[in-house]
């Protein structure tokens, strides 16, 4: 079975209600017209109603059966406050957060932290940060991460290859630590999409063959990786060709139970892992769904802003696939 008819034979009937902040954009509304058709979750989008049926109209689309939400004349806006503030923990007053959670991201990130929605999916037009930053604000790490991180699903060609590259998205320079960790969660969002997790942690050094601090990282954080998860296959550091090709990886680690046949690669800063993966999209055929946030206590999904209507459908379903998890 594909990834996504498994995903979709996951979530159907399940209800799961994913909040859409940018719920006036085409691709977002005609995604969320979709989903809801095929009944594999219930969308929400925010705005003003009057001008998303605007949009939707110029399109073609009805959105007469999805919910809308206008943050302008929220109901229970006064509830969302005092809960912000509490949140918050002395870091927003009330006049502060009555500001802060006019912005749709903080209002859809504060909907799926009282529960009223079990995710979130924005970025089609706003930033990276603007959607990150108030999940970690609001939602956060959960027990035993200290950041979130950003994987991709790499897809390619009719026999379902696949593999989890990570952190692609929000990790600048991680410390040993860190990478242990984005190492574990991303094993674990591996099994979610039904990739069996053999995890590598990528560097320019195989087992000792350079000397240098960044190569002493992932040796490092290999070693922690392994405590922390002693439950997954996690090797490193390995160069790429000797994680992914079988012959490589007997020739330079070969009591490695990963090498040659790694499926979660975990590149150890973000400039590496950024080109890594663009260079498989764009050499090698790939597609790329994501980046998939990792390590929330519950899902929030970032699009790329030249992200189109299919791939918000699809990291939709992940974040449905997702909250169940959860």
């Amino acid at each position: 079975m594909e990834l996504f008819d498994s995903l979709k034979a996951k979530i159907t009937g399940k209800d799961t209600r994913i909040v859409f902040p940018e719920g006036n954009e085409p691709r977002i509304i005609g995604a969320a017209v979709r989903l809801a058709a095929e009944g594999l979750l219930v969308p929400v989008l925010l705005g003003n109603e009057a001008e998303i049926k605007e949009v939707a109209a110029q399109r073609g689309f009805s959105v007469d059966n999805l919910e809308v939400i206008n943050p302008e004349t929220y109901s229970e806006f006064d509830a969302m406050v005092t809960a912000f503030v509490a949140r918050r923990k002395g870091k927003a007053t009330e006049e502060q957060a009555r500001t802060i959670l006019k912005d749709v991201n903080y209002f859809g990130t504060m909907l799926t932290y009282m529960g009223l929605t079990d995710g979130m999916v924005s970025g089609a037009v706003h930033s990276t940060g603007d959607t990150v930053r108030p999940a970690l604000q609001i939602i956060k790490t959960k027990p035993g991460v200290s950041r979130t991180s950003g994987a991709f699903i790499m897809l390619r060609g009719r026999d379902n290859e696949k593999y989890l590259f990570s952190d692609c998205a929000i990790n600048v320079n991680p410390n040993a630590q860190e990478l242990a960790e984005i190492a574990v969660e991303s094993a674990k969002t591996a099994e979610l999409f039904d990739i069996e997790p053999k995890v590598a942690m990528l560097s320019f050094s195989t087992k000792g063959s350079a000397k240098a601090e960044e190569a002493t990282k992932v040796e490092e954080a290999t070693k922690i990786a392994q405590e922390l998860a002693p439950e997954y296959e996690i090797d490193g550091e390995l160069q790429f060709d000797a994680a992914y090709v079988a012959s490589v990886g007997q020739q330079k680690a070969p009591d490695s139970k990963v090498a040659g046949q790694a499926t979660v690669f975990v590149f150890p800063e973000l400039q590496s892992g950024n080109i890594g993966y663009k260079i498989a999209q764009r050499f090698g055929n790939f597609e790329a769904i994501g980046p998939i946030l990792q390590g929330l206590n519950k899902p929030i999904s970032d699009l790329s802003r030249g992200s189109n209507e299919e791939d918000v459908y699809k990291l939709a379903i992940i974040t449905s696939a997702q909250a169940l998890m959860n």
